[in-house]
C-alpha cells in the first residue's frame, strides 16, 4: 500500500501556473558569513516545507495610504500583464492563483507568503482552504505595511507558498502547561545543555579553544545529546526534498 498522498493542481485554460518545490536556499542566507544561517536546521527545513507559486511577469506597486480600492497603483513591466490587482481596498493587493487545487480527503491547503523571504513595506496574509471538495480557485493577498513606498515583484519571484495540512489535527491536540521541575530528567538535560551552551558562547571567539574549532554546536543538527549519542527518532531530517508537480501524466519523482 502506497504511503503517498496526492496534491493536484488543475491548471486553467490560457492561464499559466509556475509552481515548484520550495528550495532550500535563500539569497540572504547565502550572504551570511560562511553561510552560517544554514546551521539553523529549523530555519532550513522550513524553507523547503511546501511549494512556491511564482510570478509570471514583474511589476511595481505603490499604496498612497488611503483605504479605497484605487489607492493602490500597479504598473506591470509588460503592458497587459498584471499579475496582481487591488480588489479589497485597505492597502491589500491580490494575486489570483490560476489553478484549482485538490487534496486528499480530510486535508486542507495552507496558503501563505513565501517562507523566510522578508519583503519591505508589504506583508503576506495567510489562509487555510478546504481543497478536498472546493471547485474554486483562491487568492493570495498581501497587505502594505507602509504607504508611499514602491514595492517590486520580479518575474519568477515567489508570491505564494502552499502545503497540505490534515484537517482537525490541531483540534485533537491536548495542550498542557507543566513546570519543568515536574520532569526531573528533562530538567537535568536542559540545565546541562544551558551550561554547555553558555560555556560554548563564552569561548567561541577565543583562539585555540574547542568552541572556536567547532564554530557551532551540532547536537540538534545531528539529533544527538550532549554526550554525542543519537536520541532523535529515525525520521530526523537535515534536508527536505519535495517532488515537483508532474505534468501530462509524467512522474513527479
Amino acid at each position: 500500500m502506497s504511503d503517498r498522498a496526492k496534491l493536484i493542481a488543475y491548471g486553467l485554460p490560457r492561464q499559466p501556473l509556475d509552481i515548484r518545490p520550495a528550495p532550500h536556499e535563500r539569497d540572504w542566507m547565502d550572504a551570511t558569513d560562511q553561510r552560517y544561517a544554514y546551521r539553523c536546521l529549523p530555519l532550513a527545513i522550513a524553507n523547503a516545507h511546501g511549494w512556491e507559486i511564482l510570478c509570471t511577469s514583474g511589476f511595481s506597486a505603490w499604496w498612497n495610504g488611503e483605504l479605497a480600492i484605487d489607492a493602490i497603483t500597479i504598473t506591470p513591466d509588460q503592458e497587459g500583464q498584471k499579475p496582481a490587482i487591488s480588489h479589497f481596498g485597505y492597502g491589500i493587493m491580490t494575486f489570483h492563483v490560476s489553478a484549482v487545487f485538490r487534496t486528499e480527503p480530510g486535508y486542507d491547503l495552507m496558503i501563505q507568503g513565501p517562507i523566510n523571504r522578508p519583503k519591505d513595506a508589504i506583508a503576506s496574509l495567510t489562509g487555510v482552504v478546504e481543497t478536498d471538495w472546493t471547485p474554486f480557485t483562491f487568492t493570495m493577498n498581501w497587505q502594505f505595511t507602509r504607504p508611499n513606498t514602491v514595492i517590486r515583484f520580479e518575474a519568477g519571484e515567489p508570491f505564494c507558498h502552499v502545503f497540505p495540512t490534515r484537517r482537525g489535527e490541531l483540534e485533537r491536540i491536548e495542550p498542557e502547561f507543566r513546570p519543568i521541575e515536574s520532569n526531573p530528567e528533562l530538567q537535568a538535560e536542559f540545565e546541562a545543555w544551558t551550561a554547555s551552551r553558555a560555556n560554548f558562547l563564552a569561548t567561541l571567539h577565543t583562539p585555540e579553544t574547542e568552541a572556536a574549532a567547532q564554530k557551532w554546536q551540532k547536537h540538534y543538527y545531528r539529533g544527538h545529546n550532549l554526550e554525542g549519542s543519537g536520541i532523535a527518532s529515525d525520521d530526523h531530517r537535515t534536508r527536505i526534498r519535495l517532488r515537483p508537480f508532474a505534468r501530462d501524466g509524467q512522474d513527479g519523482g
